[in-house]
């Protein structure tokens, strides 16, 4: 525990330190938000609530996937020299390779999106504003290309396919089918942290309870290479948010967002506790079952089921302000995450 109280204050002053210049070089790239609604089109009800935040800096999530990545190079090296215990759950260079390929891979693709969004030709929505960013089906086909690719490397070089439910002890084998199983984990939390993004300092916010929360399962299953990078993660998180909480001066980005949505995702799937992720990680599940709903609604009954998705949006709308929102989230993801570290005991 000294050695990662250390990783995240280290990490943290350093990040802390880069924060606003790198804010100031986002202003001067101009990447930021860009106003979606207009250009002779009615605004949708999301644009009148999200109007304020055109023009906030976007690309945080580059900033810290650049720190961690190079913290990361920097101590993980030093620290074996220094006497620190190397103990793995799996081989130690493929467990590397795909924690890093996650973080890295999914943030390149999102800055690719972000780049587009910011840069590229806006068109007309279906019913309001302009749209930009890479198309849903170019997108959705290269998440789904990574995202089988690291439940094709879990499984062949981590020798991953179990499936254990806790409360139960019951052990699901799959065999090659868990293939499938972990790139259907990875695209839905990729998509249910991006949802979730959407309120200033929420998404982090639950992100920083998160990764507390599998600091400590890391701890308990020996996992040294997993333990100093969610260290590292937090405290250059917990420097960016300082930042993105409300009214936010930067924002993460869909770097960040898909980045930070595949690797949770990937970090609950080599933990081997898929039961835990669901339930620390519970609020990104409900953001993104309150947009299936409403997608259902609209597609099959022709009506929404709920006043906006994802669910942070149905409380802007019902006029709640968006601090309490924020605030009262991350209050119930600390108490889903005592519960996901409960039953990871069991």
């Amino acid at each position: 525990m000294t050695l990662a109280l250390g990783l995240i204050m280290s990490s943290f002053f350093i990040s802390s330190f880069l924060v606003v210049p790198f804010i100031n070089l986002l202003y001067k790239m101009k990447m930021q938000r860009r106003d979606e609604g207009g250009k002779g089109k009615e605004k949708s009800l999301f644009d009148k609530l999200h109007d304020k935040k055109v023009g906030t800096p976007t690309g945080g999530g580059i900033l810290v996937i650049s720190i961690v990545a190079s913290l990361f190079a920097i101590v993980f090296p030093l620290s074996t020299h220094l006497g620190v215990f190397i103990s793995t759950a799996y081989a130690l260079r493929s467990e590397l390779f795909i924690i890093f390929f996650t973080f890295i891979s999914f943030g390149l693709l999102g800055l690719l999106d972000d780049y587009v969004k910011i840069f590229g030709k806006m068109a007309p929505g279906r019913k309001w504003g302009m749209v930009a960013g890479l198309g849903r089906k170019t997108k959705l086909l290269m998440q789904v290309g990574l995202a089988t690719f690291i439940g094709f490397f879990l499984y062949r070089f981590l020798g991953i396919s179990i499936i254990h439910i806790p409360v139960f002890n019951i052990i699901i084998h799959l065999g090659p089918w868990y293939i499938l199983f972990a790139a259907i984990v990875i695209m839905f939390f990729v998509n249910a942290f991006n949802l979730t993004d959407g309120l200033d300092g929420l998404a982090p916010g639950l992100l920083m309870i998160y990764l507390f929360a599998y600091i400590i399962l890391a701890a308990g299953v020996l996992d040294t290479p997993l333990f100093v990078f969610i260290s590292l993660w937090l405290g250059a998180l917990i420097a960016f948010l300082y930042f993105n909480t409300w009214p936010a001066r930067i924002w993460l980005g869909d770097a960040g967002a898909l980045s930070f949505g595949a690797t949770i995702a990937v970090i609950g799937l080599l933990i081997g506790n898929v039961v835990a992720l669901c339930v620390i990680g519970g609020i990104f599940i409900i953001e993104a079952i309150s947009t299936i709903i409403q997608i259902f609604g609209w597609r099959v009954l022709h009506r929404p089921l709920i006043p906006m998705s994802p669910l942070h949006n149905t409380f802007m709308a019902l006029g709640w302000e968006e601090p309490k929102i924020v605030m009262r989230a991350w209050l119930l993801g600390i108490l889903l995450a005592i519960l996901g570290l409960w039953l990871a005991t069991l």
